[in-house]
């Protein structure tokens, strides 16, 4: 009986561009704040960190500073730019105008939904009891997404998900700088969850406004 043939070798996985390689580095450095605000960044340091030569590295931080992460100062490097008190009031305006009508259009909210939600709940809740702060700050962005999304208004979750980078970092600020605030976290994205299972639009809008109108007292100080 003849052998049976061995199996081929997978093929190897391609890389992604240098440059975006180097690019989603830096991006996940500074969202999870490995990167602080105030941080100066050299391109030879970035080059030897992710593999690469210095080229693919001016690419990915120009591609940076567009999105307003970084600021380039030539033959010096990259500074990691620290969350502003404007760019906190911005996001918080946005998200209430946002989030407030999406929570009144989730009403009646599908089984769908509720299962999505209740998911997302206890997977930040296990996130935050594990210290995981970069991981919560993901389901807890993901949890407000779901209910934008879920009105079926595609230009409005659009706009949703252009706040995505600065959701993240500023909820990462935050669980470190306010660790109280983890815990009415929870419970407020409980609170929403069970409006939306009563069907009451009017209290799912009111802890909504509570929950997002509270990142305002940020803008009041500094978060890096």
């Amino acid at each position: 009986m003849p052998a049976a043939p061995s199996p081929s070798p997978a093929p190897p996985t391609k890389q992604p561009p240098a440059a975006e390689r180097v690019y989603q580095h830096v991006k996940q450095a500074v969202l999870e704040r490995r990167y602080e605000g105030g941080t100066l960044l050299t391109e030879g340091e970035l080059a030897t960190d992710v593999g690469v030569s210095r080229t693919p590295v001016r690419e990915a931080l120009l591609k940076l500073e567009v999105e307003g992460l970084l600021k380039l100062y030539p033959k010096k490097g990259a500074l990691v730019l620290p969350v502003s008190a404007q760019e906190i009031a911005d996001v918080v305006e946005t998200r209430l105008l946002v989030e407030e009508h999406a929570a009144r259009k989730a009403v009646p909210a599908p089984a769908a939904l509720i299962e999505r939600l209740e998911g997302l709940l206890a997977q930040q809740r296990a996130q935050a009891a594990a210290g995981d702060f970069a991981a919560a700050a993901v389901s807890d962005r993901c949890f407000h997404a779901e209910i934008v999304r879920s009105g079926g208004n595609e230009i409005l979750s659009r706009l949703y998900d252009q706040l995505r980078d600065r959701q993240l970092r500023m909820g990462v600020a935050v669980m470190h700088s306010h660790p109280d605030r983890i815990a009415k976290t929870l419970g407020e994205h409980a609170e929403i969850l069970d409006a939306l299972r009563a069907g009451d639009a009017d209290a799912a809008v009111a802890v909504v406004h509570r929950h997002v109108g509270w990142f305002s007292n940020l803008a009041r100080g500094d978060v890096r």
